[in-house]
Formats: C-alpha cells, sequence, structure tokens
C-alpha cells in the first residue's frame, strides 16, 4: 500500500501547480505573413501564429493567450503519471474488494477528465473539469490512506495473534522436550552426566535501552541460592565496551513488564564478561587487567585487584564480540574466570576465585585458543566452550572438567536469533543459559545425561 500512495505525491503537486492565472510573453508587433510555428516551437494551441522575422533570423509575433489556457507539458505528465497509476494498480491491487474497485473507477474517471482536458482550448468548462479532476483525486488519495491505516491496525491486530500462537507452541515445545529429556534436575544440583543438549531459544526482550546498544549482558544470580530471585540487565555502552548502567528486577515477572527495577549508574566496566553472583557484581575494571566487585545492594565498589599474566584491552577476546578478554561465570561449584594470557599464547584458562578476596585458587590450562571461540561457560566445574557455525547457528564443541582435568569434543547446536551472542551467564537454580544476543534478552533450557542409579540387590 505504501508504494502506490507515494505514486499520488507527484500528481497532487502537479495539480497544485496547475495555472489560473493569465501567462505573460513578451509582445513585439510586427505584422506579416511568416508562420512563426515553422521556426520555433511554440505551444499546441498556437497555430499559424502571423510574424516577421529580422535580420537575425529570429521571429517576432503577437500571441494572445486566454487567463485560463491550460499548459499542454503539463497536462502530458498528467496524463503519464495518471496511467503509471492505473498500471500500478492493475498490478498491486488486483482484489475484488469493493473498495478498491471504487478506486480503480475514480483513476479511469480521472484519465478520462485529462483526455477532455488536453482536448480543450481553455474557457470554464476547462476549469470544471480540473476542479472535477482535483476532487477525484482528493478523494481516491484519502481512501487510500484510510486503507493503508486500516490495513496496518489489521496486521498489528494479526502478529499479536501469531505471537500469542508462537508463545503456546514454544510452551507446548518446551514441554515436550522436557518430557523427552527426563525429570528435571533439583536447583543447584549436579547429579548428571554433563551437557546432552541446549533447547530452542525463548526471546524474552529487547533490552531497555534499545536496538543500538547491541552488546551487553543479562542473566539471574548464578549462586546456588533458593532464596535468591534477582534477575540483572546490562546493556553496554553503544561503542560495545563501556559499562556504565544495569539494571536488577526483583522477580523475572518484574523483567518481562519493566517495572519495579533499580537503575543502577556502574562508570567504569569494561566489556559483557560480568555476572553476578551472591548479590555481588564481577566485571572488568575499564582499560585493566583487574577484576573487580560490586555490592548491587548499596552499588558500592568493595573490591578491586588485578588478574595475574591477564591479557586485556582486546588483546584474546572472543570472535566477534570486542573487549571481553576476561570473562566471569557462576556455577553450582563456585565463582570462575575465564581469560588468555601471554604464556598461553591465547590459549583459554579457567580460574577458581575466592568471592572474598579475589585471589586465585586454582587454575587449569586448555588447549583450545580463545579468540576461535565466540563464548563460553561454567556448569558443575565444566567449561563448555562455543564456536559459530553459521549466524543463526553456534556450536558447543568443547568440554574441559576441572575435576577430572580432562577434554572432550562434543557437538551440541544451539539455535540463535541473531548472528552475535555477547554476554553468556548459566544459572544453578534453573539450569538454563542467559544470552545476550544483539540487544535482545534470550534463555535456553539445558538438558543434562541421567546417570543410572545402581539397583540393589535383592536379600537372599
Amino acid at each position: 500500500m505504501q508504494p502506490a500512495l507515494a505514486l499520488w505525491i507527484p500528481l497532487l503537486q502537479l495539480l497544485l501547480v496547475l495555472p489560473g492565472q493569465p501567462q505573460s510573453l513578451k509582445e513585439e508587433s510586427t505584422p506579416s505573413s511568416v508562420n512563426c510555428d515553422q521556426n520555433q516551437p511554440a505551444y499546441e494551441l498556437v497555430k499559424r501564429v502571423p510574424g516577421s522575422v529580422d535580420e537575425d533570423g529570429l521571429c517576432h509575433c503577437v500571441v494572445h493567450l486566454p487567463n485560463n489556457l491550460m499548459p499542454m507539458n503539463q497536462l502530458e505528465q498528467l496524463q503519464s503519471i495518471t496511467r503509471v497509476l492505473m498500471d500500478k494498480y492493475d498490478q498491486e491491487l488486483s482484489r475484488e474488494a469493493p473498495t478498491y474497485n471504487l478506486l480503480r473507477l475514480e483513476l479511469e474517471g480521472a484519465r478520462e477528465l485529462v483526455t477532455q482536458l488536453m482536448a480543450k482550448e481553455g474557457g470554464s468548462e476547462t476549469e470544471d473539469l480540473l476542479s472535477q479532476l482535483q476532487s477525484q483525486v482528493a478523494n481516491a488519495s484519502l481512501k487510500l490512506k484510510l486503507l493503508a491505516d486500516s490495513d496496518q491496525r489489521s496486521l498489528r491486530a494479526y502478529r499479536q495473534e501469531v505471537d500469542v500462537l508462537e508463545g503456546r507452541l514454544s510452551d507446548c515445545e518446551r514441554e515436550k522436550w522436557q518430557e523427552a529429556s527426563g525429570p528435571p534436575l533439583p536447583p543447584g544440583s549436579c547429579a548428571h552426566g554433563g551437557l546432552q543438549k541446549v533447547s530452542r531459544p525463548l526471546v524474552v526482550q529487547l533490552n531497555w535501552r534499545g536496538y543500538s546498544h547491541m552488546a551487553g549482558v543479562w542473566g539471574r544470580d548464578s549462586a546456588p541460592d533458593l532464596d535468591s530471585s534477582l534477575y540483572w540487565v546490562a546493556p553496554l555502552g553503544k561503542n560495545g565496551r563501556y559499562f556504565d548502567y544495569y539494571r536488577l528486577y526483583k522477580s523475572y515477572d518484574d523483567l518481562v513488564l519493566m517495572k519495579n527495577y533499580v537503575e543502577r549508574t556502574m562508570g567504569y566496566g569494561d566489556g559483557s564478561g560480568n555476572t553476578v553472583y551472591e548479590n555481588f557484581m564481577y566485571f572488568n575494571y575499564y582499560g585493566t587487567r583487574d577484576i573487580a566487585k560490586v555490592n548491587l545492594s548499596s552499588n558500592t565498589l568493595v573490591l578491586r585487584r588485578p588478574l595475574p599474566s591477564a591479557t586485556y584491552n582486546n588483546r584474546f577476546s572472543y570472535a566477534g564480540v570486542s573487549w571481553k578478554d576476561i570473562d566471569f561465570a557462576g556455577d553450582e561449584k563456585g565463582l570462575w574466570v575465564l581469560y588468555a594470557t601471554e604464556e598461553s599464547k591465547g590459549n583459554l584458562v579457567v580460574s577458581r576465585l575466592n568471592t572474598s578476596t579475589l585471589a586465585v585458587e586454582k587454575t587449569w590450562r586448555t588447549s583450545q585458543y580463545k579468540p576461535a571461540m565466540s563464548g563460553a561457560f561454567m556448569a558443575c566445574g565444566v567449561l563448555y566452550a562455543l564456536r559459530p557455525l553459521s549466524t543463526r547457528q553456534e556450536e558447543i564443541f568443547y568440554a574441559f572438567d576441572t575435576t577430572t582435568g580432562r577434554e572432550r569434543r562434543l557437538s551440541i547446536p544451539l539455535d540463535k536469533m541473531l548472528e552475535t551472542l555477547h554476554g553468556i551467564n548459566y544459572s544453578p537454580l534453573d539450569h538454563k543459559l542467559y544470552v545476550y544476543n544483539d540487544g535482545y534478552l534470550i534463555n535456553y533450557d539445558l538438558s543434562f545425561l541421567v546417570r543410572k542409579q545402581k539397583q540393589s540387590k535383592p536379600p537372599a
């Protein structure tokens, strides 16, 4: 509807400049039998005007024009535009709806009026025809606008219905997926054999700062505390690096409805590697290898110290995600930090942190080059690494168990809505991944292998 409506704009502009005032021409009277129309161009209404030719070959004549003469070149443009409109409606508005049929008839009438105007030499009848044409064009434009508005309202209603149906479908798929995956794990439980598969993504909403804030991170408090229901969202600045604001929500419903939140100003965070653990936010201090801890209740910086040997300032960030040199993760086993060093030649290093002092308690070195990964997370002390397969799919391809020191290859697909996964956080309370995907808040259900329980032998 919009392209067709746009075609009316030049037509209306043309009608506004059609003259109703006298046309002025320079007069130089020298009677002669010369026909000026044979020597220089003139309007088609000017036929065989007597005049004379001077020594330079220029024709001089006197032309008396009626005050209401229609300029033929503009009428030709009007006829051409009307023809284009008719062709457009024959192609795009080939519907049987009565309203569109009426519009088609009005356009045909307008074209007939243009034809009649082309044949007239001026006078009151021409002005009447022009008035009729202007009226028809105005009516047709109004009807087109009303139809466009009606179509948009109908489209919004259809979209709302589709959103409801897609939500129901997603719920059914999740229920079916959970049934096939076996009984859900209790919150904070590691009684499983490792990650088995990932659900389809559930889009929660666009971040509150808008689509231009494509980089960021969000999640749930990653400590296995049953009393905690804190959710947090931290979109980065538009440059994709500066962490300056975040919001806290007391429940998932509050987050979805964007109500009952607390908004804080940070001002010294770097990248999207943040996580929240036991009501404290951990992040990379801007422009340094320092790791920092903020009390979310008071929004005060309580601790800051350097992470030994860690590279920073985008030295070994993830593939497609800038400024994420230092990546925090929380799970059932504690607080972790994922990074790279010059000594590891860019390969990923995993360290477990003391939450009170931020001291490194133990470190593991993996065989995977960090800039080749798109992200990573921890679950039950196991590192899971992702890599991009396409703009719409990732693969969890690698696992490293800090308990045994063993690594293994995986191939678990993870669908995504948009191209880049920025912040990735795991919650032990609901066994979900919370992903910030190019400005959108998305989560996934994780399914783990069920361990077979040993059956006790019956008494003899």
